[in-house]
């Protein structure tokens, strides 16, 4: 065991003003508000504005973690922020945030794991923590999907909303607390069941791909529920046996909050009853890279668990990519 644990200093979250509701998208596409919620649990999502950038969410986020460590941006030796939204192709988001947070000159990078991109964060952080050189590094979730989405597209655009989520992790020297363990994934054999297909090199902007409406998100949604269940279940019950312990020892779950019935189907694979899940998907809908970091921050807010507890944060997303990560809360 190390003489040393990673933990998390402070969390903080950030909603677009904006709300859209089931019933204003049945204003723009054939849906109506019983039909999203029947079949993705959804009720609402919030949506930037036009002139937020997903910098600007991050950095919302970043301040109200900043406020909770009770730290300014002078005690941060790192920064990573993970996002398939990021603000241009480069320089990065970090870099963007970098310059607004008023950071130093820290090493800032962005990470790209879709709905995982969360938990392929707090591995690297975690990794480059155990450098001597960085004590505190600030992790951030964030999206604005809603410049990805096809609106026309009713498969598609009901799952979808922006915000972004924030964790700063500190390297203290007490063992055995907050971080515990991290498993992370991917297979990338087909790529298409979750893509954005055109705008990368693979097939650069041009009239025929956005004529095409290649510039949206591309799902193929039957298949990746039956993968993701089974990948998230496989990743709690790997961190579980590797730390010797057992369903009934998890006073919270927080999944990535993709589809009710996704997690609905989880919690029973892995006999964790609702009660210890949390969801906060019909208000958000589907954030991506932001969903488990302003899910953790929301349920810490709201006392759904407390010092000394076990919480597992579990997620799956484009890439195919997925994660789970062990917590004993402080």
């Amino acid at each position: 065991m190390n003489d040393y644990s990673i933990i998390i200093r402070g969390v903080g979250h950030y909603l677009p003003k904006k709300v859209l509701t089931n019933d204003d998208l049945s204003k723009l596409v054939e849906t109506s508000d019983e039909w999203v919620r029947t079949r993705t649990g959804i009720s609402q999502r919030h949506i930037a504005s036009e002139n937020e950038a997903c910098s600007d969410l991050a950095l919302e986020a970043a301040k109200n973690a900043l406020e909770d460590a009770k730290l300014t941006p002078s005690d941060i030796d790192l920064l990573i922020v993970a996002t398939v939204t990021p603000d241009m192709s480069f320089p990065s988001t970090a870099a963007i945030l970098q310059a607004k947070l008023g950071l130093n000159h820290v090493m800032s990078f962005d990470i790209n794991a879709a709905c995982s991109g969360f938990l392929y964060a707090i591995e690297v952080a975690r990794g480059l923590l155990s450098n001597s050189y960085y004590r505190r590094a600030l992790i951030i979730g964030s999206e604005k999907l809603s410049s990805i989405v096809n609106w026309k597209d009713r498969t598609t655009c009901v799952l979808f909303g922006d915000g972004a989520g924030a964790f700063i992790l500190e390297k203290v020297e007490e063992p055995g607390l907050g971080i515990l363990d991290g498993t992370c994934g991917a297979d990338g054999s087909n790529p298409s069941i979750l893509c954005l297909p055109a705008g990368g090199s693979l097939r650069p902007a041009s009239h025929e791909t956005v004529d095409a409406q290649l510039h949206y998100v591309s799902m193929n949604g039957k298949e990746l529920f039956k993968m993701a269940v089974r990948l998230m279940a496989k990743s709690i019950t790997t961190l579980l046996e590797r730390n010797h312990l057992k369903k009934e020892d998890i006073a919270c779950l927080v999944p990535h909050q993709a589809n009710l019935r996704i997690i609905q189907s989880l919690a029973q694979l892995i006999d964790v009853p609702m009660e210890r899940v949390f969801c906060n998907l019909d208000q958000t809908g589907n954030t991506s890279a932001a969903s488990i970091p302003l899910a953790f921050s929301q349920a810490k807010a709201s006392g759904r668990f407390h010092k000394g507890d076990y919480v597992v944060l579990v997620a799956f997303g484009g890439g195919l990519t997925w994660g789970a990560t062990l917590i004993k809360y402080t």
